[in-house]
């Protein structure tokens, strides 16, 4: 018996010394501000402002997943300056789903200060779907009979990819339970929906999907039941 209770004991010793754990919440909620830029059929682009709240599932501390409700205004062309009078206002909303995986989740970084700072990037993509609203749209090119085709209302598939870091704030037990966030967003969608225009490659350029994005800074606050997360190191 003093055997096998010898044997349990260094197995969990030698675990232990291969381990750590760490506290996280489960659940998280964040609001974001972000600059938007469209890359649409018109080469003329304008920044504007969008929000976003997201609801967060901690899969690990190292490894939220979001869904996203976006709001915002994409904005391009220019009655006198495009080549062919072109000019939109598109006030889009979005839902997303995405996931993020953060340096920390593959890094032992605890004796290590160059690892502690660069844990807190990270990398994500997600799927959702945007509805387009365009406002203000120019539809009948200006000195001429030509409509331009398109619609002003319709709904797209958009692939967000996502890079980014997070200043994480810990209470009195080590556990985060803020993080500012600032990230780059690339927005890529399945559609001619964002500008509003859908003229004939024939005709106008007209290569590529249309997508826009996004310079994002957020904050984000954890909550609900704490977890530990149990981390294998070398």
């Amino acid at each position: 018996m003093k055997k096998l209770l010898l044997f349990f004991s260094l197995i969990v010793t030698a675990v232990a010394a291969k381990s750590q754990s760490y506290n996280y919440n489960m659940f998280g909620v964040g609001a974001n501000v972000s600059a938007v830029y469209p890359y649409a059929d018109l080469p003329i682009g304008k920044y504007s402002i969008a929000f976003n709240l997201t609801g967060y599932y901690n899969f690990s501390p190292y490894i939220p997943i979001g869904l996203e409700f976006q709001t915002g205004t994409l904005s391009g062309g220019d009655r006198k300056l495009d080549v062919h009078g072109r000019q939109y206002t598109n006030s889009y909303k979005a839902l997303i789903v995405h996931a993020d995986i953060y340096a920390g989740q593959l890094l032992d970084y605890d004796f290590n200060a160059f690892k502690r700072v660069i844990k807190d990037f990270y990398v994500g993509a997600g799927v959702g779907v945007i509805n387009n609203n365009l406002t203000d749209i120019v539809r009948v090119q200006p000195g001429k009979d030509y409509v331009f085709p398109g619609t002003n209302k319709s709904s797209n598939i958009v692939v967000p990819l996502r890079v980014g870091y997070e200043f994480r704030i810990n209470n009195n037990f080590g556990e985060q339970f803020m993080g500012i966030n600032v990230g780059y967003i690339t927005n890529i969608t399945w559609g001619e929906g964002i500008d509003g225009y859908a003229d004939p490659a024939s005709q106008f350029k007209n290569n590529a999907l249309d997508q826009y994005s996004q310079i994002v800074v957020g904050v984000k606050f954890n909550f609900g039941p704490s977890r530990s997360f149990y981390k294998l190191i070398d």
